[in-house]
């Protein structure tokens, strides 16, 4: 059962938008200086990414840096672009 939790919170759209943003500014997700959850609600972005709606963008605004998710999986990090 642990292995399969472990796995779902890999698959979440919140952990690969952090990694995302990590990755754009060249830290490690833990050094962040904003945490995620502050600018957005990570359980309200799951839930739409679950839908398999490859209509669907969700834009916000990360410590002043736009981000994009999209539903067919590719999140955009200022001019960054991350593939599903």
């Amino acid at each position: 059962m642990e292995a399969h939790s472990r796995q779902a919170a890999v698959e979440r759209i919140s952990t690969r938008v952090i990694e995302s943003i990590a990755d754009a500014r060249g830290v490690d997700p833990t050094d962040l200086d904003v945490p995620l959850y502050w600018e957005i609600d990570l359980e309200a972005l799951d839930r739409l990414c679950a839908s398999d709606t490859d209509g669907l963008v969700v834009t916000f605004t990360y410590d002043g840096t736009t981000v994009t998710v999209r539903g067919d999986g590719r999140i955009e990090v200022g001019s960054a672009v991350y593939e599903a």
